[in-house]
């Protein structure tokens, strides 16, 4: 008999809903979008995301069901993100989640979207089984983190500031090239020189996998103000390169220890930033040497997006959790 789960996704700006069979196939998974909305403010805006969320969720569920072509009686339980993320971008769908779950009486499912973004792998490989190691990059994540099983987590390592996408979503702005940044940087940096500009990578003296990208951040913008003050034109492509370089580096590194130090043979990556072209060929590179698999969703699958929520979900909703109409928000929920 297989199991139908209605998966829903709104933590940012990405509105979508999701219907997906027996945890590892995508029967729909619909996305609308909010980037060409934010872009002239160079970033998401809460309040203009939330206001989207509220007229866009509810056609986003229908048009999920009607291209799954099943209706809410097929679906055996509606999964919803509920946290981390922005609270009032996250209230939209879980509150959509929860009517649901009332008028119908099928049972709700709360997912934590880092976990919803390590099960992404799971709908691209239906082979894949835990043990692994996961990197989740994205704009407000980084985290190394040890999948056990389906529902067992453990962080490996973080990042102590900035998150590698916001990083790279800032320096996308300051080098002019606008949001989102992660697409536009990969884009400029496959025409520059990774040598260009050495800048850091930062490493911990007491062994630890975590990541600091606030100080890469601070020597691209003081490298940015040196060429002003001395009237040199900036080379976007160089500086592009010389940056997602020194991302990737730490990135790949850290990752591939992790991997090494858990005696785990495969490693999977997650998140937006794992659609970066030179973070996949370079930790696919690295860790081949190392004897280890890495394995990577399709791009569509890297965003936010609801198909990967109703798979965390299945699993959860096999392993008995339920969720009650007291689920709420909570925009700085921890993993594990």
């Amino acid at each position: 008999m297989d199991t139908l789960i209605l998966g829903i996704e709104s933590s940012c700006d990405e509105t979508s809903a999701s219907v997906i069979k027996n945890g590892r196939y995508i029967l729909s998974n619909v996305i609308s979008s909010q980037i060409d909305l934010h872009k002239k403010y160079g970033g998401v805006v809460p309040e203009i995301a939330s206001r989207k969320h509220v007229e866009l969720i509810m056609p986003v569920i229908n048009q999920a069901l009607e291209e799954a072509g099943v209706t809410l009686n097929d679906i055996d339980a509606i999964g919803v993100t509920y946290g981390p993320g922005l609270v009032g971008a996250l209230l939209v769908g879980l509150t959509a989640a929860k009517a649901i779950a009332f008028t119908t009486g099928k049972p709700l499912v709360g997912v934590h979207h880092i976990e919803g973004h390590i099960a992404a792998n799971y709908l691209q490989y239906p082979e894949l089984e835990p043990p692994f190691v996961c990197l989740v990059a994205s704009g407000g994540h980084s985290h190394i983190v040890l999948v056990e099983s389906y529902d067992k987590f453990e962080i490996l390592g973080q990042t102590r500031d900035d998150a590698a996408g916001e990083a790279f979503d800032k320096i996308s702005r300051a080098i002019g090239l606008g949001y989102p940044g992660g697409p536009l940087i990969d884009k400029y940096a496959a025409q520059g020189n990774s040598k260009a500009v050495k800048f850091p990578r930062v490493q911990f003296e007491d062994g630890s996998l975590d990541f600091s990208f606030s100080g890469l951040k601070t020597a691209v913008l003081n490298h940015l103000n040196r060429l002003e003050q001395t009237g040199e034109q900036v080379n976007i492509p160089d500086v592009a390169a010389s940056f997602q370089q020194a991302v990737v580096d730490v990135l790949v590194k850290n990752t591939i220890r992790a991997a090494k130090q858990k005696g785990v043979d495969k490693i999977a990556l997650a998140g937006g930033v794992a659609a970066n072209s030179q973070l996949r060929s370079e930790m696919k590179s690295q860790a081949k040497k190392q004897g280890i698999e890495v394995l990577y969703p399709d791009l569509i699958l890297c965003t936010d997006n609801a198909a990967m929520i109703g798979c965390a979900a299945y699993f959860e909703y096999k392993n008995g959790k339920r969720s009650g109409m007291d689920l709420n928000a909570v925009p700085g929920l921890k993993l594990g």
